[in-house]
């Protein structure tokens, strides 16, 4: 049985009802109060149950088959990534072009917007009547109300950086007062966002992910609260104190012994990257949006880890498959692959595709324009048997902690063995065929800048789908340029007025999405993003 999705599916709902064949659908009770929504535990737990399917969780995990998750946006403004069906799929389009508006990705910017909001008008509800519910303990009731902050944390920390500044709105609106909400400062913004944070790990249980039910533990939010940290040490905050408690929150979770790297088996298939690509249960995992087949379904995933011409073949069992979510040449330059095993076949990425048909081995070359495929998100069962996926999408791993505690330490302390050790710890998983000691010896002589600019690489090979390659560029303002002719390296320039892969130049204003000409029509208290 899977984990949480077991107890999610038949519990009463905040303001809702529940069914096990709805899962978490939401049904109006009529003539009913907030109050007694709260009237039991079972509602206290359902309210809180429910954030962790609604707004920024999901748009890490919420894609379909043409267009991938909403998290992905980032990537494709920084021109880094391609969609086989980008002119159905405009906002990948304009994305590249640099040619957004507030009114020609509306849609796009509305769902971010009114989903995060929506998820952030729930956590508000929870926290406020969690600690009012009869019959719930006092121990139950301090759980639900941290991860609510969790909650209401992380929907914030997606809009602030997607946005910039933001409605901070942290009571239930029970009336219609105060409903034009303008904007507040980014740095009041993420103040609220730490103090959830900080209030999370102090209550939540100091146990693994997967082992905590794959409910949000301590260490989840640590994690994510290293991450604040660490993007509000660059723009536009520049909070450079920051960097210390990052590498405080990062050397947390890896002190705890909790979490830990994948290991390689003997052969390709069984390496690390497949096996996290195959597995829910690792420690590795920190953090994952979880799927049940019959339940709620993670096929697009699967589906966009396939090209378009793969639904012609005749062996999958979705008709309809897209590589939305391609990394372009100048993104997989960054991989040196006669040394990273991540950029071989079949382990982050396929070039080519071997399938069986009428007793034939065929084996199909994805042409250059469209190679590679997202092999990560790739499931065998799913995709020849059952058409139905219910791998779990993971959103934080360890590996990601250890590149930020290996960053934040080299910014306040220098390249000590404890940054290098972290380091080389993701980089000789990938590097599987080069000495530890010689990777170690290499980071250990570089100045501290090259040394952090080796992490910034290392987060774009390791973290490729993990979703960060725009964050980095918006919190560094650094623009990463390749060349095919030195494999593995990048070097790093100002983003304003660099050029994307797609000959476009970036301005300052694109480091922020506009607010939809929709919410500003219906919200007149708020301002538009400059240059928008």
């Amino acid at each position: 049985m899977k984990k949480i999705i077991a107890g999610l599916l038949c519990t009463a709902f905040l303001v809702v009802s529940s069914s096990c064949d709805s899962f978490l659908e939401e049904k109006p009770k009529t003539n009913m109060g907030t109050e007694q929504n709260f009237s039991a535990p079972a509602h206290a737990r359902s309210a809180v149950n429910a954030l962790y399917r609604k707004g920024a969780p999901k748009f890490y995990s919420d894609g379909g088959v043409y267009m991938p998750q909403r998290a992905t946006h980032g990537g494709f403004i920084s021109g880094f990534f391609d969609n086989e069906y980008k002119g159905q799929e405009v906002i990948c389009d304009y994305s590249q072009k640099l040619s957004i508006t507030s009114g020609n990705i509306s849609g796009a910017l509305d769902g971010v917007w009114d989903e995060a909001f929506g998820a952030i008008s729930r956590a508000n509800t929870a926290i406020h009547y969690v600690p009012a519910t009869p019959d719930l303990s006092d121990s139950d009731k301090a759980t639900l109300v941290a991860e609510a902050k969790f909650f209401r944390a992380f929907n914030y920390f997606y809009l602030v950086r997607y946005f910039g500044d933001i409605p901070l709105i942290l009571e239930p609106y029970e009336s219609l007062e105060n409903m034009y909400a303008a904007r507040t400062g980014t740095a009041e913004v993420y103040a609220q966002i730490v103090k959830d944070l900080t209030d999370a790990v102090a209550a939540l249980p100091a146990e693994a992910f997967c082992n905590n039910a794959h409910r949000i533990s301590r260490y989840t939010a640590e994690t994510v609260l290293a991450h604040v940290y660490l993007q509000m040490s660059g723009y536009p905050l520049q909070a450079t104190n920051n960097y210390a408690a990052a590498a405080s929150a990062a050397r947390d979770v890896i002190n705890s012994g909790k979490h830990s790297l994948a290991q390689h088996g003997g052969t390709p298939e069984t390496s690390a990257y497949n096996l996290i690509r195959t597995t829910d249960n690792h420690p590795e995992y920190i953090y994952t949006m979880e799927y049940v087949t019959g339940i709620d379904k993670n096929d697009g995933r699967v589906q966009t880890s396939l090209p378009n011409a793969a639904s012609t073949w005749g062996v999958y069992k979705y008709n309809i498959t897209c590589n939305a979510y391609r990394p372009v040449k100048e993104y997989m330059n960054v991989y040196d692959k006669a040394k990273d095993l991540r950029a071989q076949q079949d382990q982050f990425f396929s070039y080519a595709i071997t399938y069986e048909k009428d007793g034939e081995t065929i084996t199909y070359n994805i042409p250059e324009d469209k190679s590679p495929a997202a092999h990560f998100w790739y499931e065998e069962n799913a995709a020849l048997n059952t058409g139905n996926s219910d791998k779990d999408f993971v959103m934080y791993r360890f590996a990601e902690v250890l590149l930020i505690a290996a960053e934040a330490i080299a910014q306040t302390e220098g390249v000590t063995a404890e940054a290098v050790k972290y380091l080389a710890d993701v980089r000789a998983r990938a590097y599987s065929t080069t000495p530890r000691t010689d990777i170690v010896s290499s980071l250990t002589s570089l100045s501290k800048e090259a040394f952090i600019q080796e992490v910034w690489q290392e987060r774009m090979r390791e973290l490729v789908y993990d979703l960060r390659v725009w964050d980095d560029i918006q919190r560094t303002r650094m623009y990463p340029v390749t060349t095919a002719t030195a494999p593995g390296k990048a070097a790093f320039v100002n983003v304003i007025g660099a050029v994307n892969p797609w000959g476009q130049t970036f301005q300052e204003k694109h480091l922020l999405w506009p607010v939809s000409a929709n919410e500003m029509q219906r919200n007149p208290s708020l301002k538009q993003n400059q240059g928008y």
